[in-house]
């Protein structure tokens, strides 16, 4: 079960974190672009597991639209719409992989613990990105942003990096490190306004609290499949 549970939650965030564009994020109301991305959910899913022709990842797409066209037409749009349509998602996937554990049966266990990592990547950096954004987004209109354009996405998404191999290399006083290292950083800007030192704080440490959740679950996934060995890639 645990096979299929691996590649399939990697099919879903390639699916909803990589290969979900803004335009289609931004017209998700037009039934044919809701359409679409269930099609690449199914796609992704077909691909991850090496079979196409199994009726329960049809219902893993149909179910994966019908949560997207609640959460789309419920206006459901803010932070905890965000984490309860992750956690719908979530829970979809688990019972595909409860009801039909052997649908991993085509590709090398040796495959496994990769996508496992690159699961947890994108969770920890793309995933937190939005998720940070999304909690920060009240916050953002009464702060004055004189940095680059981009600037803030670009140094969350390496600080949570950072952070999620740090904690998967068992190295966690280095994220202490770089807490102190952007504290001081940011020291300058946050000391002149209380109202952008509180924002610096509230969005440092969630951002960091996401990439470690991300980097701890990556690790609890990783004990229960197969080791990841670099020799079984070689001839």
């Amino acid at each position: 079960m645990i096979e299929t549970f691996t590649a399939l939650l990697f099919a879903h965030v390639l699916a909803d974190f990589v290969f979900q564009t803004k335009w289609i994020n931004d017209n998700k109301q037009r039934p044919q672009v809701l359409l679409l991305h269930a099609l690449i959910v199914l796609v992704t899913a077909q691909v991850a597991l090496g079979v196409y022709d199994t009726p329960e990842l049809l219902a893993l797409a149909l179910a994966h639209l019908i949560i997207d066209w609640v959460k789309q037409f419920g206006r459901f749009r803010k932070l905890p719409g965000f984490l309860w349509d992750q956690a719908a998602h979530l829970l979809t996937i688990v019972a595909v992989a409860v009801y039909a554990p052997t649908l991993w049966d085509t590709w090398p266990d040796a495959t496994l613990p990769l996508m496992a990592l690159a699961a947890g990547a994108i969770l920890a950096t793309r995933a937190g990105g939005f998720a940070i954004g999304l909690l920060m987004l009240p916050h953002s209109m009464r702060i004055r942003n004189n940095g680059l354009k981009g600037g803030g996405w670009t140094i969350g998404i390496l600080e949570r990096g950072l952070v999620f191999v740090l904690i998967l290399a068992d190295l966690p006083l280095g994220v202490g490190f770089l807490v102190a290292a952007k504290s001081i950083l940011r020291f300058g800007t946050a000391s002149r306004d209380q109202r952008t030192a509180e924002y610096v704080i509230i969005g440092t440490l969630a951002s960091f609290g996401w990439a470690i959740l991300a980097g701890f679950a990556t690790q609890g996934l990783l004990s229960l499949l197969p080791p990841l060995e670099i020799t079984a890639w070689l001839p």
